[in-house]
């Protein structure tokens, strides 16, 4: 069933612009890092449950966690080592696959993620290559398009209370910020954007405390104040629509003042053991908040770490590799994934690592490796996707394919299978332009990697 539209019926409610899309709710805190108000949010999920959408039927993956490596990992150097690499590779604990020597922990963990070792995709700087990898179309001025995470919240809808759509990068709101945003999609699906570094201390959401001169007493006399004030509106306009909203508002305040939520983001609930396991970086800390928000209930989790956004290794490539950017990822994954796992979350929580592309098989004058978007790696695994598996082959130097090439449409129609979404879906823009949901190179529709799931 598609989502209701203007004039459908919903039971003995007829939707409207106003029920869909009115801006005038109530907001506490700061809560513009929504992209919504609490009150849409809660009424978009009522709308979903009334129209009887089955949000989880034929569902592997409730929810996904995106390991955003921003800047580019060296695929050679970490997952498809090769012998124009200064790092040897080793072997993992499924036969015939290695990885770098500098992933041993990751090594004995094989068996629960894949690798795709062919993915090849159209853009080489930064800003275009993160647009496309996030939206699987390449940027034009004339259109923006909606990124996979927030075609996965609109399509499944928002689980209890948690946000569905998060995003916890290491950059405040902006231009890459704007490539997870839905486009010309409603603003509701927007990730709620965590700035603040999750290791820093007392490490707080705002959205989720009322301001100090606020009381939880005061919020409820505004609140009183609110009513009298619409009084008159609600003897003029007495329908249901404007019933329904006083619903959407107690439970937008009751969010805000909820324990259930504010647990959901308070890293102090975890032992001091889990937080040292995890590593107390802010790339650690925010995997270990993405466990907590996908256990709550969060459909889409980006974490993209806060001290380890520097994979754009154009000088000292083999350095920066092997004492910051790999060790960091080599701590933290390994935990998350066991994590996952010991806590029942694995098989219903699908991982990407991944960044905007991989870096050139031979060294510059500097010690670096650039980018490289012709052939690179990524690792998935949880979801319903196979574990121990290799999807795909590079030629002798890891420059380009030669074998079973991915695209990043693919990649998606992968993560929409999981979820039970239908990936060769299209949306109509604003401008009447169908728009794939799985776009895939010169515009056709991206296959799900059918070794993997």
């Amino acid at each position: 069933m598609s989502v209701p539209k203007p004039g459908d019926k919903i039971g003995c409610l007829t939707c409207t612009e106003s029920l869909l899309k009115r801006r005038e709710f109530i907001r506490a805190g700061a809560l513009s890092l929504f992209g919504i108000s609490l009150s849409r949010y809660l009424q978009a999920k009522s709308v979903f449950a009334e129209a009887g959408i089955d949000v989880e039927a034929n569902a592997t993956a409730k929810s996904c966690i995106l390991v955003w490596l921003d800047g580019g990992p060296s695929h050679v150097d970490m997952w498809d080592p090769k012998a124009g690499s200064s790092f040897k590779p080793i072997s993992t604990n499924v036969p015939g696959i290695q990885v770098s020597s500098l992933l041993p922990r990751m090594a004995r963990r094989m068996d629960k993620v894949s690798i795709i070792r062919s993915m090849h995709t159209e853009e080489n700087n930064h800003g275009q290559g993160t647009y496309y990898a996030l939206t699987g179309h390449r940027p034009t001025a004339a259109m923006q398009f909606p990124s996979f995470g927030t075609i996965v919240t609109r399509e499944k809808g928002p689980r209890n209370h948690v946000p569905a759509h998060v995003a916890v990068p290491g950059y405040k709101e902006g231009a890459k910020g704007n490539y997870m945003k839905g486009a010309f999609l409603d603003a509701k699906y927007d990730p709620m954007v965590v700035g603040t570094d999750p290791n820093s201390e007392g490490f707080q959401v705002q959205d989720l405390s009322l301001p100090k001169a606020i009381s939880p007493k005061r919020l409820e006399d505004r609140r009183s104040l609110l009513a009298l004030m619409d009084e008159t509106y609600r003897r003029k306009m007495e329908m249901t629509e404007a019933f329904k909203m006083d619903s959407f508002t107690e439970q937008a305040v009751n969010m805000v003042l909820s324990p259930e939520v504010r647990e959901a983001f308070d890293l102090s609930k975890e032992s001091e053991k889990t937080r040292d396991a995890y590593g107390r970086t802010g790339f650690g800390q925010s995997l270990l908040l993405s466990r907590r928000l996908v256990e709550a209930g969060s459909r889409f989790v980006t974490a993209a770490g806060h001290d380890l956004n520097g994979w754009d290794t154009h000088a000292d490539n083999d350095k920066k590799h092997r004492d910051t950017l790999v060790p960091g990822l080599e701590r933290s994954l390994p935990v998350l994934l066991d994590d996952l796992e010991a806590r029942g979350l694995l098989e219903s929580t699908l991982v990407l690592v991944m960044g905007e592309f991989g870096r050139t098989p031979r060294f510059n004058s500097k010690g670096g490796r650039d980018h490289w978007p012709h052939c690179w790696s990524m690792i998935l695994g949880g979801g319903g996707v196979e574990g121990g598996k290799v999807v795909g082959a590079s030629d002798e130097r890891g420059a380009f394919v030669a074998e079973r090439m991915v695209s990043m449409g693919d990649v998606h129609a992968t993560v929409y299978k999981a979820f039970g979404i239908d990936w060769t879906k299209e949306y109509m823009s604003p401008i009447g332009r169908p728009i794939k949901i799985a776009n895939s190179i010169d515009d056709t529709t991206g296959q799900p990697v059918h070794e993997l799931i």
